[in-house]
């Protein structure tokens, strides 16, 4: 054996730095292929019947986990947004959904997924072109998270230009007239009085505000 040979030891394990290197490129690789799915990923809206929603909802995400498809079926949302409502003079708040009969689901389209939410109860189809579902595009996404990610409720409005109504508080109690305006922004309404036989816009709350019966 020469001397080149006696000096030659080969390398049986990987250095610190070597190791680190490894591991960087290893945790790129897993990153990119999850980025690569959750791309893949996209919004798709079902139809299901009226008032079975949310209970769809629960039984997706139950049969996607049961059935193995968590990988690909990801999130299954209700939209709803939170309103102020006024009834007889009394404010609350009130949970009202977007779209009656609708839900979204973000999955991995494949036959398989398909097959798990297409097949739950309650659930009668996707909405797309003949029997292809129909993603969502990332703007009509934006749009529909936005709106229900709001922390600030909004005001329900029942009033109706040109409804008749009588005001039950303030300087103006027991008059009545019709509305003119609404600002849904304010919660208030403009109402045409009769105030010493001429007609008077007065603004009011919405709470201060009842119709006829």
């Amino acid at each position: 054996m020469d001397s080149k040979t006696r000096s030659y030891q080969p390398k049986s394990e990987l250095d610190d730095e070597e190791l680190a290197a490894l591991d960087a490129e290893i945790a790129a690789q897993l990153d990119a292929e999850e980025q690569d799915e959750q791309d893949a990923s996209q919004w798709y809206v079902i139809h299901t019947y009226s008032g079975m929603e949310n209970k769809v909802k629960k039984n997706i995400e139950h049969r996607a986990e049961t059935m193995g498809m968590s990988d690909r079926i990801h999130q299954v949302v209700v939209p709803t947004v939170t309103e102020i409502e006024i009834r007889g003079g009394v404010r609350r708040e009130v949970e009202r959904r977007l779209f009656q009969g609708y839900v979204l689901v973000n999955m991995i389209m494949d036959e398989e997924s398909w097959y798990v939410v297409r097949n739950t109860p309650g659930v009668t189809g996707f909405v797309g072109m003949g029997n292809k579902p129909t993603p969502l595009s990332d703007t009509e996404v934006d749009k529909i998270l936005k709106r229900i990610e709001s922390d600030e409720p909004r005001l329900k409005v029942t009033f109706q230009i040109g409804e008749q109504v009588r005001i039950i508080d303030g300087p103006f109690a027991e008059f009545s007239g019709k509305v003119q305006e609404i600002d849904e922004a304010k919660g208030k309404a403009k109402v045409m009085v009769s105030f010493f036989n001429r007609d008077t816009p007065v603004e009011v709350d919405f709470l201060q505000l009842e119709r006829f019966t």
